[in-house]
């Protein structure tokens, strides 16, 4: 039993010895395939690893523009009246309030007028005692005339007859000038609006004591309104008298206000390199208020067509200015040039069409000819 083990176990060696080769010639196989299983591999995740990249696109777009200058501004009354009292006296009665409409020529305050009502019945009466003296002077002056041409006075006498008659007529002069003056002092005892407007204003209350050229009230024009504003230095030789301005007001969002330069100043402000201008708007409603902030839009040339893309499709590399388009499947690398921005729009003078697709949002992780996925 012992022996046949060891046989056995002799035999089994020598089989072992004999199998050998056969083992390793596997193992080469199993190499090779597992090699060839692993290039296949990495072929398949080369072929992966080219990944759509997700992106937004616009359609470049051809319009009817026109060149314009963007500014801010403030509106202003289109006049402004500082009513003042030509007279001394006491103020009867004010008839208007702060922020009171008024019409031209509308009474807005009394001063009381007793004083210059007893100075023009003074005046009427000095010029009634003149224009008496100056009836007895010509009755005179008839007599004395016939009498010398009969020479029955002597020249002296006559002459002073023609004298006093002269005199008596100057005195007529006097009082008619002193009735005049008394009753424009009197009317100017009413004072009246000179335009038509609002009550900005009001510096006195009745009964006060007032002098000459005290401030009353001040009034102002509204119906038109100025729109003030500045335009840089490189922009002056755009700015001319007529050209349309529009303009919009925080106070009415979504609105837009128009109106037409009609004031360029002479001279540049120095500190801030810039030129006011002013136009003027119409405001029959009385809607706009002087002293509204205007973010201002003025136009300096007719309507043109031009292509634009909006302004995030635009890359900036120093002094090159880039964007992608979409070709197909895949991203395009365009330098183009700029030209003027329309509010969320820039013109695009060179190396863009109209209708070419342009990517505005996911650029930055493009480059030229990688695949892209249009994101709806």
């Amino acid at each position: 039993m012992v022996g046949r083990w060891a046989d056995g176990a002799g035999v089994r060696r020598a089989g072992s010895r004999v199998d050998r080769p056969g083992i390793v010639v596997s193992v080469i196989l199993l190499g090779i395939v597992a090699f060839a299983v692993g290039g296949c591999e990495k072929q398949e995740k080369k072929v992966e690893q080219e990944r759509a990249v997700n992106v937004r696109v616009w359609t470049a777009e051809s319009r009817s523009l026109r060149p314009f200058v963007e500014s801010i501004g403030t509106l202003n009354p289109y006049e402004v009246v500082n009513v003042s009292s030509e007279l001394d006296g006491i103020l009867q009665v004010i008839h208007v309030d702060e922020g009171a409409p008024v019409t031209r020529g509308q009474l807005i305050a009394e001063i009381k007028d007793t004083d210059y009502r007893l100075a023009l019945e003074q005046a009427t009466a000095v010029l009634k005692q003149a224009e008496a003296a100056l009836a007895n002077a010509r009755l005179e002056h008839q007599r004395k005339e016939a009498l010398y041409r009969e020479e029955l006075v002597t020249k002296q006498q006559f002459d002073d007859v023609v004298a006093r008659r002269a005199l008596s007529e100057g005195d007529v002069e006097r009082a008619k000038a002193g009735v005049d003056l008394a009753k424009e002092r009197l009317t100017k005892a009413k004072i009246f609006a000179p335009l038509a407007g609002s009550v900005r204003e009001k510096k006195v209350t009745a009964g006060d004591y007032i002098r000459n050229g005290t401030f009353i009230v001040s009034i102002i024009r509204t119906d038109l309104i100025k729109l003030s504003f500045t335009v840089s230095e490189k922009d002056v030789g755009r700015l001319q008298a007529g050209q349309d301005v529009t303009f919009a007001v925080d106070a009415f969002p979504g609105r837009e206000f128009h109106g037409q330069v009609k004031t360029i100043y002479p001279s540049l402000e120095e500190k801030t390199r810039s030129l006011q201008g002013e136009a003027v708007v119409k405001n029959a409603d009385l809607r706009l208020k002087p002293g509204l902030f205007a973010r201002v839009t003025l136009y300096t040339g007719p309507a043109r067509e031009t292509v634009v893309v909006p302004v995030t499709a635009l890359q900036y590399d120093n002094s090159t200015i880039k964007l992608f388009v979409v070709e197909g499947t895949r991203a395009k690398e365009r330098k183009v040039k700029i030209g003027r921005k329309y509010g969320e729009l820039m013109e695009i003078t060179e190396g863009l069409k109209a209708k070419e697709v342009v990517v505005t949002v996911g650029q930055n992780n493009l480059m030229e000819g990688v695949l892209v996925n249009v994101a709806r």
